[in-house]
């Protein structure tokens, strides 16, 4: 097994990464919850006939009362009626402040239960047990929770470190490629912000069948890198804003294409390659960087552009947190294995993206 604690004060706690870890949830459940009588778990329609039984008895074992929710798999169900129906099953299961929430699943599962353990009863604690390759590296570490809201994704969350973070990379050996490759542009994003060796490694294994062979490894260098990251600003006020490279333009194109065409690795993927192209242009990002993030992330077959119209850009520049007033702060490389946080006025990037783009 390996094992990374995240240190916060007074909100420290382990992610352990080791095959098999599905079938021992319930004894590190239970010893960082020795005052939980129930557990509610919060799983999706894809997750749940693969895992949930197994994550059930192994919780059961550990002398937890389980109640299991199964929302419906997709972006769709992030939503506040979702999570209010997650408030409703938690009260008629009796869910008091000593017991906790599970989160089985993707991001999508990890949002939303995540903010519902947050806000239920002011707070409960919650366990990430994360089986896709995006929750594994991302959205399980670091503590946002969130759900959608009509004007755009994640704009109602909170802060919430989980207790506990159990990832099994044998889950991943049920993922689509599709699915797969979605987490690889995070994979491969860590990797142009903190770790020139991680990227050089990425692109030596050449697909998936090579990253899985040195999963445990890539899991674990992805986490750390993250945790750094969340310990150095964990209200995402300063040097967190690095891990968001690629993903302001990468938002655009989500919600040109409606959270439907594109994936959200496969829209952050072409934004890292247009924010290398940025970088540049401004003489911050050496000449060479764009094509060698283009070819890595066509080896993932994820896209190195998306169409996408000014209107686009300009709603999710609007949108994108990391924008005040008349300047937004875009992440930039000056050099692989480095980012940089640059301020820019948001009319001079959407000239620079429209004159560069043509959109």
């Amino acid at each position: 097994m390996m094992k990374l604690n995240i240190p916060l004060p007074g909100r420290e706690y382990d992610i352990m990464i080791d095959s098999g870890l599905l079938d021992r949830a319930g004894e590190h459940c239970r010893a960082v919850l020795p005052l939980a009588a129930k557990l509610a778990v919060v799983t999706d329609s894809n997750v749940a006939p693969l895992y949930a039984e197994r994550v059930k008895k192994s919780l059961e074992g550990a002398g937890f009362a389980v109640q299991v929710t199964v929302i419906p798999a997709g972006e769709t169900s992030k939503s506040m009626a979702m999570l209010e129906r997650l408030y409703d099953e938690f009260m008629a299961f009796g869910l008091t402040r000593s017991d906790a929430v599970v989160a089985l699943g993707g991001g999508v599962v990890g949002d939303l239960a995540g903010f519902a353990a947050a806000t239920i009863l002011r707070g409960v604690d919650y366990v990430q047990i994360p089986t896709t390759l995006l929750a594994q590296v991302d959205s399980s570490v670091g503590g946002k929770v969130a759900v959608d809201l009509k004007a755009g994704k994640n704009l109602a969350g909170a802060f919430w470190q989980p207790r506990l973070v159990l990832m099994d990379p044998k889950c991943l050996e049920t993922l689509p490629d599709r699915v797969f490759n979605d987490g690889m542009a995070e994979v491969l994003k860590y990797g142009c912000i903190r770790d020139a060796a991680l990227f050089d490694l990425l692109c030596a294994c050449g697909g998936r069948a090579g990253v899985m062979a040195h999963i445990e490894q890539v899991l674990f260098t992805c986490c750390a890198i993250k945790s750094e990251v969340v310990l150095e600003d964990e209200r995402d006020t300063g040097a967190r804003m690095a891990l968001n490279f690629g993903h302001t333009l990468g938002h655009a194109y989500e919600l040109a294409y409606h959270y439907e065409t594109y994936t959200h690795g496969q829209a952050v993927a072409a934004g890292m390659c247009r924010a290398a192209e940025i970088g540049v242009r401004l003489g911050i990002t050496p000449s060479e960087l764009p094509e060698q993030i283009r070819k890595a992330v066509q080896l993932y077959q994820l896209p190195d552009a998306i169409p996408c119209t000014r209107a686009d850009y300009e709603a999710a520049i609007g949108l994108d947190k990391k924008g005040s007033g008349s300047h937004i702060t875009v992440v930039l490389l000056d050099r692989m294995g480095s980012a940089k946080l640059v301020r820019v006025e948001k009319s001079a990037l959407l000239e620079m993206i429209e004159d560069a783009y043509g959109c």
